[in-house]
This record gives structure tokens, C-alpha cells and sequence, in this order.
């Protein structure tokens, strides 16, 4: 792949160009020293992949990504010294439309950055290659902890997303507290390292409780839970939330159709499949086979879409109900679920 360097720090901006350099698989195709640098240079030369730093001049990283999805899009990684330290940016930066975050790799004892820089790499390059390429990318305070109650679930939110989709999310769901017997789960596509963080950060931002999906528990009443591994997340036929390796060689991960799929199969009650923006083609499937089930099935139009892949290849399959835009698919599901679809 052609990967560009957006740092203005010259040493992190060198570690990462070594790292590139030592593959003999990709090559560095430019290095900018300010977001707004960044920004020129991918209109004139625009690459596969850019490595962006979070805090630099001119425009900062946040900025810098909403821009070049706006003008130019192409696949975006966040790259920066201390991720964990930056969770409001980090955030601001996916809902912009990256893809991803990984550390800074140092130029002394890199070994381990290196490799986890190189996997998420590697990981995007699929996504890029099963999208079409860069060119086919169009462009509170925290909850209380969650408690288990007695309540019958009778009714599933499940919500699917990638690029993009932490925003989305939050403004999906911002005020609105379902119902009892109504639960909310979330397959986002981010690494398993970062997932506890999302799951705090979208807590800060709703007020419904927010937690990580632990390997076998349940559903539970009025509580939205994240999936939090790099394995798929699965609805067993005792309707427990379990995570598993396979399928090993699927690029998305977690992926949004083994999630839907597992509704459709397992599900009983009322449900509602939502498709949100993302770049490929994960969820897709998924969200036919709910609809093929009986089930509720929307997705995220073109216009309000930071990439609109997953939701377009929705669309093209006939999977979704409904195409709406993202501010009025929260108030379809508020007054839906509130009108006893069940």
C-alpha cells in the first residue's frame, strides 16, 4: 500500500517510516509536519493509508481527518504516543472517520509497537481491498453501573457500525432511556485493547448504563453492551452473549453479520437490526437474514454516512426496512419500541 505520515514530531514521524520501510511491502509516499500539511498533500498525492497523529500545528489530527474525508477521502489510522491519555480525540477521530488507533512505535525497542503497528495495517489493507480502494470511500456525567434485573427481555436493539460509528452511536441513542424488557447491543469494529474505553466514553455520553459484554453473560433491561474482543460476538441458543475465534480469516472482527446472523437464528422475540456508517461490506448479510426472519431492519443513509459502505451494501441486498438519516433512526427505535412491537 502507499501509507503517508502525518506527525510532527520527527522522531515518532522516523520510527514509523522504518517500520513501513522494513516490510518490502508498502512504501511511505509522503510525510506532513501539521494536519493542514496533511490536508494538501492528499489532495495532490492522495495515498491508501495515512498514519495521523492526534496533536499537531495547524490543524490537529481530529480536524485534520474530518477534512480529508470531506475532500478526499481515503483509509485513516490513528497513530499517537499514548492513546489511552486521548480518549475524548481518540473518539472525535473514529467519528470523523478513522478507522482505527494504535500506539506510536519508538525508534529504541520497537519490536512490540511495530508489530501491533503492522497488524492494524495489515487488518485496513483487507478492508481497503474488499471496499474497491480509497477511491470507493464516499465521503454528562458517567452512568451508574449496570444491574442485573428479573425483567423478560422480549425485545433486541442490535446495532452494528464501523468507521464512524462511535459518533453515530452516540447521537443515535443520546436521551433516550428503552424501555423495560428492551436490550441494546453494540458490535463497533475497534480493537479489543480500546474497546473498554469506548464503552466509558459512550457511557459519558447517554443516559442509559453502559458496559463491556463479558464472555457468557445476558441480556440485560435497559442497558446498551459493547462487544469488547477481537473474536466475534455470538447469541448462543440459551441467548448468552459469547465471544469466538472463528471464522479466523474474516477481515472484520468483531463482525457484525456472525452477530446479526445469530439474532435471526436464535431470536424469538421483537427485533431490530441496525446497520450504521462503515467502510466494506460486514453487517450486510447479516441484517437480510433478520429481515428474512421477520425482524425490524434499518440503515444509515448515503448523506449522513462519515463512509457509506456497510449501510450502501445493505441497501444493494434489499436487507434494510428502512433507509433513514442518522438523526431520525433514535426517534424510529424511541417510538417503535415504545409502541409495544413486541
Amino acid at each position: 500500500m502507499k501509507i503517508a505520515i502525518a506527525n510532527d514530531v520527527p522522531m515518532a514521524a522516523e520510527a514509523l517510516r522504518r517500520v513501513i520501510a522494513a516490510t518490502h511491502e508498502h512504501q511511505v509516499l509522503w510525510i506532513a509536519r501539521t494536519g493542514g500539511e496533511a490536508l494538501r498533500m492528499c489532495h495532490d498525492k492522495r495515498p491508501d493509508l495515512i498514519l495521523m497523529d492526534l496533536n499537531m500545528p495547524e490543524l490537529d489530527g481530529v480536524e485534520a481527518t474530518r477534512r480529508i474525508m470531506d475532500e478526499c477521502p481515503c483509509a485513516i489510522l490513528i497513530v499517537t504516543g499514548r492513546p489511552q491519555d486521548n480518549v475524548n480525540q481518540v473518539f472525535r477521530a473514529l467519528g470523523a472517520g478513522a478507522l482505527d488507533v494504535t500506539a506510536t512505535p519508538m525508534l529504541q525497542g520497537q519490536q512490540d509497537g511495530a508489530a501491533a503497528l503492522l497488524a492494524k495495517i495489515h487488518t485496513i489493507e483487507k478492508l481497503v481491498r474488499h471496499s474497491g480502494g480509497s477511491q470507493a470511500m464516499l465521503p454528562r456525567g458517567v452512568a451508574p453501573p449496570a444491574e442485573r434485573h428479573e425483567d423478560v427481555i422480549h425485545t433486541l436493539v442490535a446495532i452494528g457500525a464501523s468507521t464512524g460509528g462511535p459518533a453515530a452511536i452516540a447521537q443515535m441513542l443520546a436521551g433516550w432511556r428503552a424501555p423495560r424488557g428492551c436490550a441494546i447491543v453494540v458490535v463497533q469494529h475497534i480493537d479489543e485493547n480500546f474497546a473498554d474505553n469506548f464503552s466509558k466514553w459512550l457511557g459519558d455520553q447517554l443516559v442509559m448504563p453502559v458496559r463491556s459484554i463479558e464472555q457468557r453473560d445476558e441480556l440485560l433491561s435497559g442497558t446498551v453492551l459493547i462487544a469488547k474482543s477481537n473474536d466475534h460476538l455470538l447469541l448462543d441458543e440459551k441467548l448468552r452473549l459469547v465471544y469466538d475465534a472463528h471464522p479466523k480469516d474474516y477481515a472484520y472482527r468483531p463482525s457484525v453479520d456472525v452477530f446479526f446472523q445469530c439474532i435471526a437464528r436464535h431470536w424469538r422475540g421483537a427485533a431490530f437490526g441496525v446497520l450504521l456508517t462503515g467502510m466494506g461490506r460486514d453487517g450486510a448479510a447479516g441484517l437480510l437474514a433478520m429481515r428474512q426472519a421477520g425482524m425490524h431492519t434499518v440503515a444509515q443513509d448515503q448523506a449522513s454516512s462519515a463512509v457509506y459502505g456497510m449501510p450502501r451494501a445493505a441497501a444493494e441486498l434489499a436487507a434494510a426496512q428502512l433507509i433513514l438519516p442518522l438523526e431520525k433512526i433514535g426517534p424510529f427505535l424511541r417510538s417503535t419500541v415504545s409502541n409495544g412491537s413486541h
